[in-house]
This record gives structure tokens, C-alpha cells and sequence, in this order.
């Protein structure tokens, strides 16, 4: 697995760059030096369906790595936001946990935690599906369809287990990637704790990532130094208020608590989780997801990169598409407009420009960025959509094919 995607959600939110191509070269991010003394000089093999032992360094059964987190109060799951068999082995082990031990809750990254209210409501039974997608403003604050998971939030529902927001808004975290901590207000200040700048090793991880990934030509030049700065910023800010929130919130339940959130944010366990730890001692593990490339029987990763490496085949494309346009919703206009050119998704090469209003949709009105993702959701591969649009005062029709771009080259 290539964990440029850590980069790739900085920028979905930043850039509109939900999905960059990677090369299909060797990920280097895989094999550093860093993270546990004891086991980063220590590389393993590991091949698809097979969980990993780091301590061990060879494969284990599940049962084995469940039974070994049963005196852990913090359990780390990484994704890749758009991969379905990731979030479905996320709600094995939360399944699983929640056997083993009755009394569990789990963390989010995709919620600020002033959609704290609405996830109550669904762990307690009084939302439908329907009506969770419209009270959280998923397509609001997620980029992802709901449907890679659906069945996380099912088994928390039927189980009742409390669910957290763990993340800040994204205007925050926005103003700390331009100007830092600093140039917050104090209000916004008590929200994200001023987030530590100073770990070498997570440092070296987030600027490895940071120049094997293809960048938007704005962030390329002369200010590219300033470019990584602003997104470590904002990466460690991230990482830095879901490590307090979810500390504040295993505490409030006093149960283990399952965080799901992009591995990126876990790897080498210098994010969330090593957060975390500062702030309360508590004993954790990480899972992290490692996928072998097509034509390839293993990968090597280093033995520090996770607690466990769960090795899964790769994906020749998301169970569901990505749209990739960014929409924006001015005051005083009822249509949406388009915030910028798209550069990912099926959407990219299709015939979108910054400022084009949306008047209709499949002849469908939307004045809400919630509404018109809800209706984009639904489209499968190989579907098509009408879009009719104003631009410099003409209108012009544009159908988007649910296709991947021709150019497009294997997943990361």
C-alpha cells in the first residue's frame, strides 16, 4: 500500500486532490527507519491474507492478535478512505473486541466533534440511514460515499456503541496550515491544543510522503518549502486534536476505544496514537493495512511500521466512484458553483471550470452541497449524469460518465 494517500487527504481538503496517481513505484514510506528502537532496523515479508506479528515478525491468527489486545484501552484501525475491504476488516475487529469484552466505543476521524449530537442519536437507534446522512452533513464533512461504511456504523448501531467525533473543523485547521497555531482566535485555540512540531521521526515520515507524491502545480517552485510546512502544520494539528479528543472521550466511558481514522495518521505509531500516549499513559495497539500490488506475491515493510501488518490484495478500482468536483455555496445565491478546475475523480478531463453554476442536475434543483452528494452516491460505474451549467453568462450541458480516466494508472 502506498501511503501517499496521507498527503492525498491533506490536499482533498486544501487542493481538491482526493485522488492522485501514484507511479506504481516501490513505496518508500514502507521500509524507513523510524518509529520502535527495538524493531526498525527489522523488515518483514508479508504476502495477502496474512495478519502480521511486528514483535513476532511472521504471521499470527486473529484470534491471536484479538486475545492480545484485551488489556489495551486504545485500539488503532487504519484505512485508506475508499477502500471497502479495509473498513470491512475494521468492523471484524471491532466485532471481535467487542466479544471479548462487553463495554466499547469508537472513534472517528471524518466528524468534527460539533457533530457530536447526531452520532448519539444513531448509536442509540433514533436515526435511519437516510436520516444520519442528513443530520451529520456526511457529504459535508466526508468526501467518501457512505457505503464503504455502511457496515461500521450498522454494527455500532445494532450494538449500541457509542460513537465519537474526533476531528476539528476544517476552517481551523485550514487557518493553522496558512498561519499557524498563533493565528488563531481563543476561542479557536481551545478547540485544537497548539499541536508539537518537534518529533524528528514523524517529521522524516510526513516529509517522505511529501516528496513521492505528484503535486498541484500552485504548491510546486519556489514555495515548496513553505507548502510542506503549512501541510505538516495542519497534519499535526489533526493529529494533535483527535489524540485529545479521543483521550477525553475514553475517559468519559471508561471502555476501550476503537479509533478508525487513515493510516497515515498511525503508521509507525507516531500520530494519533503516539498523541495519545503523551497525554495519558494509556496501553495501545495499531492495525495497520498493507496491500500487495497485482502481480507480486509480497512486499517488505519494516517491522516498526505497525503493532500488526494485515497484508490484502490490491483493488483494481473503488467498490465506488469518486466524483472529485468541489463545491462551493455562496450567500445570496441559490445554485451551487463549482470551487475549482477538478484534478481527480470521474470528473477529471470532463469539462468542469471554476465558477460554473450548477442550475440543474438530471433536471434536478440543489441549493445544498449535502443534497447534491446524496444524489451523486448513488451513481455506480458506468453510469452517467447530466449536468447543466451557466458559465460567462452561456449555458452548456456537461455528462459525466462514471469512468475512470483513460490516463489513469494503478491505485495506490
Amino acid at each position: 500500500m502506498n501511503f501517499k494517500k496521507l498527503l492525498t487527504e491533506i490536499l482533498s481538503i486544501f487542493f481538491l486532490a482526493s485522488m492522485l496517481c501514484g507511479s506504481g513505484q516501490e513505496d518508500k514510506t514502507l521500509t524507513l527507519q523510524i518509529g520502535n528502537k527495538k524493531l526498525k532496523d527489522k523488515a518483514m515479508e508479508v504476502t495477502p491474507g496474512n495478519i502480521y506479528s511486528a514483535q513476532e515478525g511472521r504471521p499470527i491468527p486473529f484470534s491471536k492478535m484479538i486475545a492480545e489486545m484485551k488489556d489495551c484501552e486504545f485500539v488503532y484501525v487504519g484505512e485508506t478512505h475508499d477502500s471497502l475491504p479495509m473498513h470491512e476488516i475494521q468492523a471484524r475487529i471491532i466485532l471481535a473486541l467487542c466479544e471479548q469484552q462487553r463495554g466499547l466505543s469508537i472513534g472517528l476521524e471524518m466528524f468534527p466533534a460539533t457533530s457530536q449530537d447526531a452520532l448519539n442519536k444513531w448509536s442509540l437507534g433514533i436515526l435511519s440511514r437516510d436520516e444520519f446522512i442528513q443530520e451529520s452533513r456526511w457529504y459535508v464533512n466526508w468526501n467518501f460515499n457512505f457505503g464503504f461504511y455502511e457496515g461500521i456504523f450498522m454494527l455500532a448501531k445494532d450494538n449500541k456503541i457509542p460513537v465519537y467525533a474526533l476531528n476539528a473543523p476544517r476552517e481551523i485547521i485550514a487557518k493553522i496550515r496558512m498561519r499557524g497555531w498563533d493565528g488563531l482566535s481563543e476561542e479557536e485555540k481551545k478547540i485544537v491544543p497548539n499541536p508539537d512540531l518537534s518529533h524528528e521521526e514523524h517529521r522524516t515520515l510526513i516529509r517522505t510522503i511529501f516528496e513521492d507524491t505528484e503535486l498541484p502545480p500552485q504548491m510546486k517552485g519556489k514555495g515548496l518549502e513553505m507548502a510542506f510546512e503549512g501541510l505538516y502544520r495542519a497534519q499535526s494539528a489533526w493529529d494533535e486534536v483527535m489524540a485529545l479528543n479521543a483521550v477525553s472521550a475514553q475517559k468519559r466511558e471508561d471502555k476501550k476505544m476503537v479509533i478508525l481514522a487513515g493510516s497515515g495518521h498511525l503508521i509507525y505509531n507516531l500520530g494519533i496514537n503516539r498523541r495519545a500516549y503523551e497525554r495519558s499513559h494509556m496501553p495501545y495497539k495499531t492495525v495497520i493495512c498493507v496491500t500487495v500490488p497485482e502481480g507480486r506475491e509480497r512486499v517488505s515493510v519494516s517491522r516498526s511500521l505497525a503493532d500488526y501488518v494485515w497484508a490484502i490484495p490490491e483493488e483494481k478500482m473503488p467498490v465506488f466512484p469518486s466524483v472529485g468536483l468541489r463545491i462551493k455555496k455562496f450567500e445570496g445565491l441559490d445554485n451551487l458553483v463549482i470551487e475549482s478546475d477538478p484534478i481527480s475523480g470521474v470528473a477529471l478531463g470532463a469539462d468542469f471550470k471554476k465558477g460554473d453554476v450548477i442550475l440543474d442536475v438530471d433536471g434536478k434543483s440543489f441549493s445544498d452541497i449535502n443534497e447534491l452528494r446524496i444524489y451523486l452516491a448513488d451513481f455506480k460505474w458506468n453510469d452517467e449524469v447530466r449536468f447543466h451549467l451557466l458559465r460567462d453568462a452561456s449555458e452548456k450541458e456537461v455528462l459525466l460518465r462514471f469512468k475512470l480516466p483513460e490516463h489513469k494508472v494503478e491505485r495506490n
